[in-house]
């Protein structure tokens, strides 16, 4: 996905450019917003004020801007503003509190990046990033699973890794040996 082009389509006011946008950003809207709200009714309706207030608001859109990180401050704010407006609303006695561990907003975007970065690998690579990451699987299982002799899998993972490194290195704070001493 090309985010100049996509951002440039939907701020010119592409009505095709915007459907792509919600297809693209939707499901991890939905995800910051459930995270947000710890319930899914009510994320699926910031998702919804999400996307009317994108579209109100495209004319306001710099195409410079990156895409992503106005569509999640968007996102936020409508989850924001949902929350708000329930808490106003009386609780119902029967209702018991349910504690869930939530993520920040900032992690959520963490690991949007980390899961676009693992889409833009080759297919062979971003099948043994998963299997070791996701189903926490070993080299040699990887290699029985696929089928492939177990250099063939460190070397995927090897390169994989370098290039999930060079793609992702903006996430990090400190970089190895800068510590500012």
């Amino acid at each position: 996905m090309d985010d100049t082009r996509l951002a440039g389509r939907f701020a010119t006011g592409d009505e095709d450019g915007f459907a792509e946008v919600y297809t693209t950003f939707r499901g991890p809207v939905f995800g910051m917003a459930v995270t947000m709200l710890t319930d899914p009714g009510l994320a699926e309706e910031a998702v919804q004020q999400a996307f009317i207030g994108l579209w109100r608001g495209r004319e306001r859109y710099d195409p410079a801007r990156d895409l992503a990180a106005w569509v999640f401050g968007v996102a936020r704010k409508a989850a924001i503003d949902v929350y708000r407006r329930e808490r106003r609303k009386p609780v119902p006695a029967d209702q018991t509190e349910v504690a869930v561990d939530t993520l920040s907003a900032e992690r959520l975007w963490e690991a949007w990046q980390v899961r676009r970065a693992v889409e833009g690998l080759p297919a062979d690579e971003a099948a043994v990033v998963r299997l070791a990451h996701y189903y926490q699987m070993t080299h040699s299982e990887i290699a029985a699973h696929l089928g492939v002799p177990m250099g063939t899998v460190k070397s995927r993972s090897h390169r994989a890794h370098r290039k999930l490194a060079e793609a992702l290195g903006h996430l990090v704070d400190d970089k190895p040996g800068e510590t500012g001493d």
